[in-house]
């Protein structure tokens, strides 16, 4: 996903690690790769340069990324 792209995304209930997720962790928005397993989920960015973020008070997932518009 590069800037100037659109996101599509859609409230679901359901969600598994490797999908990219719009959510709400410790309070903040933001959109990540989901890892882990459940009940120990984590965000990954896709940029390398920037370390997994690991919920410390609550991790709700909004959100899957269902596709990408590219202009």
């Amino acid at each position: 996903i590069q800037a100037g792209d659109m996101v599509i995304v859609e409230r679901r209930n359901t969600y598994k690690a490797g999908q990219i997720v719009i959510a709400a962790i410790d309070g903040e928005y933001t959109m990540k790769y989901l890892r882990g397993t459940p009940g120990k989920y984590y965000l990954e960015p896709a940029n390398a340069k920037f370390k997994p973020i690991y919920p410390k008070e609550a991790l709700m997932i909004e959100a899957v990324v269902t596709a990408v518009v590219r202009k």
